[in-house]
C-alpha cells in the first residue's frame, strides 16, 4: 500500500512539474491578464452608458423646467395666477431632480475619467509584461538548450582516447626487442658463425675476382714499362739489378692479402 502511495505521490508530482513548465504559465498569465483588461473594459463601458443615461436625465429634466417656466409665464400673462403658481412648483420639483442628476453626473463623469485612465495603464501593463514574457520564454528555451547540451557533454569522454596509440607504440617497441633479441641470438648459434663465414667467403671471393680485375688492367702498362727500360752499370762495371715488375708486386701484394683473409677465418672459426 505504501508503494502504491509512493507511486500516486510520484506521478502527481511529474503532472505538476508539466503543468509548472514555464512556457505554460506565462501562457496562462498572458490569458488571466487579457481577460481581465477585457473584463475591465466591459465594466468602463457600462460605467459610460451610465454616466450618458445619467447626462440624458439631466438633460430632459432642465427642458422640462424650462418649458414649466415658460408656461407660467404665458398663465400670468393671461391673468391666471393660480395655474402659474402650479407650474412653479413643478418647475422648482424639476430644479431639485436636475440638481441632483447633476451631482450624479458630476460623479459619474469623474468615475469614467477614471476608469479610463486605469484601463489606459492596465493595457501598457499589459503590453509590458507580454513583452516580458516572449524574453523570459526566449531564456527559458536558451536555459533548455543548454540543460541539453549538458547533458550531452556530460556523455563525451577525453581520457582513454590515446589509449590505442600507447598500446601500438608499446607492441611495436616489444616487436623491436624481439628482433633485436633473435638478432643477437643468431649471432652466437652455430647458424649464425655458418652465416658470418658463408659471408666472410662471399667477401674473399669478391675481394680475389676484384684483384684480378685489377691485374688485368694494369697488365698492359706494366709490360711496357718493364721492355723500355735499361740496365744500369755499377761504379765497379757490373750491371745493376733490374727492378721488380708490377706484375711481381702485385702478386705479392695479393698473396698478403689472401694471408690476412685467411688468418681472419682462422680466427673466426676458432670463436
Amino acid at each position: 500500500m505504501k508503494r502504491f502511495w509512493n507511486w500516486l505521490k510520484a506521478l502527481f508530482n511529474r503532472g505538476m512539474d508539466k503543468l509548472e513548465d514555464p512556457d505554460i504559465m506565462l501562457d496562462q498569465a498572458k490569458r488571466d491578464m487579457q481577460q481581465a483588461l477585457v473584463s475591465n473594459r466591459e465594466k468602463a463601458v457600462q460605467a459610460i452608458t451610465q454616466r450618458n443615461r445619467l447626462q440624458n436625465m439631466m438633460e430632459e429634466a432642465e427642458k422640462k423646467a424650462q418649458t414649466l417656466e415658460s408656461q407660467a409665464t404665458m398663465a400670468l400673462k393671461q391673468g391666471k395666477r393660480d395655474l402659474a403658481l402650479q407650474l412653479m412648483r413643478e418647475k422648482m420639483n424639476s430644479d431639485a431632480t436636475v440638481t441632483t442628476l447633476r451631482e450624479s453626473y458630476e460623479q459619474a463623469n469623474v468615475t469614467v475619467e477614471q476608469v479610463k485612465l486605469a484601463i489606459k495603464r492596465q493595457e501598457e501593463e499589459v503590453r509590458k509584461k507580454t513583452a516580458e514574457a516572449l524574453a523570459l520564454k526566449a531564456q527559458w528555451k536558451q536555459a533548455q538548450i543548454q540543460s541539453s547540451i549538458s547533458k550531452a557533454l556530460e556523455g563525451l569522454t577525453f581520457e582513454n582516447q590515446f589509449e590505442g596509440f600507447g598500446a601500438a607504440q608499446e607492441k611495436i617497441r616489444e616487436k623491436q626487442a624481439e628482433a633485436s633479441a633473435r638478432q643477437e641470438m643468431l649471432g652466437t648459434s652455430i647458424s649464425g658463425k655458418l652465416l658470418e663465414l658463408e659471408d666472410s667467403t662471399k667477401d674473399a671471393a669478391a675481394e680475389e675476382e676484384l684483384a684480378k680485375l685489377e691485374a688485368r688492367l694494369g697488365a698492359g702498362a706494366t709490360m711496357a714499362e718493364a721492355t723500355a727500360g735499361t740496365v744500369q752499370v755499377a761504379d765497379g762495371g757490373a750491371p745493376a739489378p733490374v727492378a721488380p715488375t708490377l706484375d711481381a708486386a702485385q702478386e705479392a701484394t695479393l698473396q698478403s692479402e689472401a694471408a690476412r683473409q685467411l688468418e681472419e677465418l682462422e680466427k673466426r672459426l676458432g670463436n
